[in-house]
């Protein structure tokens, strides 16, 4: 099954969506935009327009089909991220916690940084045990953005 790309300018960069007729594979930050796909299956064209309601402030959810590529355990971390509700927050321990097992927290962070579906599988809502906002793939400015854009006060580092 051939894989289609398509690019997205949002307020936070350039994001690039990947997948095929089945559904989304990837969403990725772009620092330099890539060509995309002459034509793109109907699921990435919902995506993007999913996507768009969501900067414009009208969408909290999304109902597009994901085909995340991970291992089972990383696919385990990632569903559980699509359970944390639009404004809230969860910590990697709490994550850890919920699959059964505390001491793979650290699993869990790895998992987390591995997720190839940016905001839609929301790891941007997974901060550290005190409150940090802590490992983000596409930079912790555009972390502090999306929770503040989800409506979730974000503390301020004074230095």
């Amino acid at each position: 099954m051939e894989t289609y790309t398509c690019t997205l300018e949002t307020p936070i960069g350039a994001l690039q969506i990947a997948g095929t007729e089945a559904g989304i594979s990837a969403i990725t930050f772009l620092d330099n935009p890539a060509p995309a796909s002459e034509s793109i299956p109907p699921d990435l064209a919902e995506c993007a327009r999913q996507l768009e309601e969501y900067f414009a402030g009208t969408r909290k959810e999304f109902t597009f089909e994901l085909l995340p590529q991970g291992t089972p355990f990383e696919r385990r971390v990632w569903a559980h991220l699509l359970d944390i509700p639009f404004g809230e927050t969860r910590t990697y321990m709490q994550i850890a916690e919920a699959l059964g097992d505390p001491k793979s927290i650290r699993a869990v962070g790895r998992a987390n940084g591995r997720n190839p579906i940016a905001i839609v599988v929301p790891c941007h809502r997974v901060i550290g045990s005190n409150g940090d906002l802590v490992g983000y793939g596409g930079g912790l400015w555009r972390k502090e953005w999306l929770l503040s854009h989800e409506g979730r006060p974000v503390q301020q580092a004074l230095f």
